[in-house]
């Protein structure tokens, strides 16, 4: 059966960050189904400038006893004051086998561009272990640890060179449900450069939920990330925080 989610966010937005929290889209299941959402987020912010932005994600899902397949395709396009409209996106597959009741073997492959961040392409593919620490009715926790190959090609207007590294990929993740109408996801990554451990990345999502009726939520997400050497004229800080409504069906 094919699963639907549409949400409508106005966003509040403080950087350029983009995260995905591939932790909010996975929908566990012991048997074989289909599950998906699609999202649309507009936004208008008034600080320094005026940033008028607009957002879609997709998300699809395959799920059975073993095996996981998620595909996510993240549009992004912004328009700052004066300016035309500037875009970032970001495509990612991911596939898990189960190996054991608590242990899956996890790969992924994802392609991204942002021309905020001066990004013109940047490649990883990646694979590496995903285990259970412990679950109940009211709460998730995992880990993993993966090992990715990474390919960034800046854009035509900074200096810096094309980058081909390996990184290591560690994160926690973990999902309670205190209450009925209340769920909190949150995702914290650490992706060091492996030749140069003082060349690393952060990031961190954390969703909140709020449900309203049987078929309706209020959603708040805040993402950040750190990268602590980006490209030449970025800032190695990002954040940003949307809220938004959140439609299952």
């Amino acid at each position: 059966m094919l699963k639907k989610f549409f949400v409508l966010f106005f966003v509040c937005s403080f950087s350029n960050a983009q995260v995905i929290n591939i932790e909010s889209l996975r929908k566990p299941s012991d048997s074989t189904k289909w599950s998906g959402s699609a999202s649309l987020d507009i936004g208008l912010i008034k600080n320094v400038n005026s940033i008028f932005r607009i957002a879609n994600k997709v998300h699809i899902q395959y799920t059975n006893k073993k095996n996981l397949w998620l595909f996510i395709n993240d549009l992004n396009f912004q328009k700052l004051e004066g300016n035309s409209f500037v875009n970032r996106g970001t495509q990612h597959l991911r596939y898990n086998y189960k190996l054991a009741k608590k242990l899956k073997l996890e790969a992924f492959t994802q392609a991204q561009y942002d021309a905020i961040s001066q990004i013109d392409f940047r490649g990883l593919i990646g694979i590496g272990p995903r285990y259970k620490l412990s679950s109940n009715d009211n709460y998730r926790f995992y880990v993993g640890t993966l090992i990715m190959y990474e390919y960034e090609k800046p854009s035509n207007d900074v200096i810096d060179k094309l980058q081909k590294d390996i990184r290591g990929s560690a994160y926690l993740s973990f999902s309670l449900y205190p209450t009925k109408t209340l769920s909190i996801i949150s995702t914290s990554y650490y992706q060091p450069k492996l030749k140069a451990f003082k060349d690393y990345r952060f990031s961190s999502d954390t969703s909140i939920l709020f449900k309203i009726y049987k078929d309706l939520a209020f959603k708040t997400n805040f993402n950040y990330r750190y990268d602590r050497f980006p490209i030449t004229g970025i800032t190695k800080a990002q954040y940003e925080l949307t809220n938004g409504l959140l439609y299952t069906f």
